[in-house]
């Protein structure tokens, strides 16, 4: 049996049986979306309207995308950043169904906080209440990846 029908089995058994893993790690590894997210936060400049931008990267599709938004913190502008990957899932869902994900971030505590590995402070409850709730609904898996290695920093400036 080849490798890439064992998986293709595997991922139907796995559909079949109702697996689902806290973190979708095997079944991300299985269909291979990688998607990134990250945020730059800009110098201060004394305006406090939009202090960072957010951006998320699906390289398998060529989809960038950037937007400025007004971050409390940098833990602030992550969170949003996630929430507009996975609102983007989810409003394409003609172009992104039956796959599951592999989502990679730079900021380890807002990767940690939504895999239930460290305490969630209040004030961002709600976010990762959010993106606790996509992560019910679609298959993915949420990993640490260095910043040099985050593609969405990759056109920063373009």
């Amino acid at each position: 049996m080849t490798g890439q029908v064992r998986k293709l089995l595997l991922f139907n058994l796995l559909r079949l049986s109702k697996f689902s893993s806290p973190k979708g790690t095997i079944i991300a590894c299985l269909s291979g979306m990688n998607c990134y997210f990250g945020a730059y936060r800009y110098p201060s400049m004394g305006s406090q309207d939009k202090t960072a931008v957010v951006m998320f990267h699906i390289p398998d599709v060529g989809i960038r995308f950037k937007a400025p938004f007004g971050a409390v913190n940098d833990d602030h502008s992550d969170y949003a950043s996630l929430l507009a990957l996975l609102e983007f899932i989810d409003s394409n869902q003609k172009y992104f169904s039956n796959r599951a994900y592999q989502i990679f971030g730079n900021n380890a505590r807002v990767i940690n906080q939504i895999n239930g590995r460290e305490h969630c402070p209040p004030e961002f409850g709600d976010m990762v209440e959010k993106a606790r709730q996509y992560r019910q609904k679609y298959h993915f898996s949420l990993s640490w990846v260095p910043s040099q290695d985050n593609t969405v920093f990759d056109s920063l400036l373009d």
